[in-house]
């Protein structure tokens, strides 16, 4: 679990560093925007105030219609309309439209800039004045959306690299699952052989055939568990077996190996056909790993049940327990590769049962419902027919 939560934890600070980088990001180009607006209202303002100059009836030095004609092209890139009092466009600027549309378009504009800004007032003379409306040049305007594409972008990188690093990662897992567990068949070969053989030989020594039955029992659950191993990392045959019968076949070697504290009980329709596409092998063990974590949940005490359902194509297999519960916000978590409550283990189990139910049967399994302290129900759910 510390591993877990140390990845975890990772993994939020990456977030968390995306999130700042973002929002300073954002800061700084609100301040600059803000800058750069306030410089945008002040060439507005005087280039209204060139406006009014040039309507004035004072008289102007050719040197000062210069000026103000200078001052007055250029604007470029800011887009305003000036209005009489009575709201009829006289002039606009930096506004592109298509001639046979100018009064849609310039009418569209002014009620933009009217939303926006404050008018400017030219006072052309004391009883007549016009109004001077403006918005945000193109280019201040895609500005402020600069840290928005900016976050998107960063968040994108993120997501990519966060792919990549968990293909890569799930590669690495199931290269290391895979050479574990055919070394783990291969080193369980030679004590088996050596084991069926002292059998044989306790058998012509006439030795309790109880005992001689339990170390047979006990060999060719070896034997299957070497068989496990050796199926991982290559894909199982699935052959139509009757599910009632592996799961009480399992439950069965459970409960001679069980304290006597434990209760286990298999419920299901005598009559009706439990027949899907199963690799018994590999399933009898996610039902061990499941009894198991439940047992442990249990503390070596209480009751597991399974009960088996048909559902349309589908079959539902539910396992529940009388444990400690499991939180809510460990649903997801708790078939993560490392993730473990308990202090011993490598927490494998889950995520190999997860790995055993939808990659190799393409089913499904998932926690039904969980309360503290009162229990949890894992749900797996097998389909007569695979999907493709």
């Amino acid at each position: 679990m510390d591993i877990y939560l140390k990845k975890r934890r990772w993994k939020i600070l990456l977030l968390l560093s995306a999130i700042l980088i973002g929002m300073a990001s954002l800061a700084y180009t609100n301040w600059l925007t803000d800058k750069l607006s306030q410089e945008e209202r002040k060439k507005v303002e005087l280039w209204a105030e060139a406006t009014k100059r040039l309507a004035s009836e004072d008289l102007l030095t050719d040197l000062d219609i210069s000026l103000i004609e200078m001052i007055t092209n250029q604007n470029t890139s800011i887009p305003l309309i000036v209005t009489d009092e009575s709201g009829k466009i006289l002039i606009d600027a930096n506004i592109p439209y298509n001639p046979s549309r100018r009064e849609q378009i310039l009418e569209k504009e002014l009620r933009k800039m009217m939303a926006r800004n404050t008018p400017i007032e030219i006072f052309i003379s004391d009883t007549s004045k016009q109004f001077l409306y403006y918005r945000e040049s193109y280019l201040l305007r895609n500005l402020r959306l600069f840290p928005i594409v900016q976050l998107l972008v960063i968040f994108l990188f993120i997501g990519v690299a966060y792919l990549a690093f968990s293909a890569s990662r799930a590669a690495e897992q199931n290269q290391v699952w895979v050479g574990m567990s055919k070394e783990t068949a291969h080193q369980l070969g030679t004590p088996i052989s050596s084991l069926m053989a002292w059998t044989e030989l306790l058998k012509l020594h006439n030795v309790d055939e109880t005992l001689v039955g339990e170390l047979e029992k006990d060999t060719q659950r070896l034997e299957r568990i070497t068989e496990r191993f050796s199926k991982i990392g290559s894909k199982p045959e699935l052959q139509p077996s009757d599910l009632a019968d592996v799961i009480t076949s399992t439950v069965g070697y459970l409960r001679n190996r069980s304290s006597g504290k434990i209760r286990y009980e298999v419920s299901y329709d005598e009559s009706a056909n439990w027949i899907v596409p199963l690799n018994e092998a590999l399933f009898s063990w996610v039902i061990e790993n499941l009894c198991k974590n439940a047992i442990d949940a249990m503390d070596n005490h209480g009751s597991i049940t399974l009960s088996l359902k048909e559902k349309e194509n589908a079959v539902i297999v539910d396992i529940s327990d009388t444990g400690k519960g499991i939180p809510k916000s460990q649903y997801n978590n708790i078939f993560q590769p490392g993730f473990s409550t308990k202090k011993r283990g490598w927490g494998l189990g889950l995520s190999l049962a997860r790995r055993i139910v939808e990659n190799y049967h393409r089913g499904k399994i998932f926690i039904r419902n969980s309360e503290i302290n009162k229990g949890t129900t894992f749900r797996i759910i097998l389909f007569r027919k695979l999907k493709s």
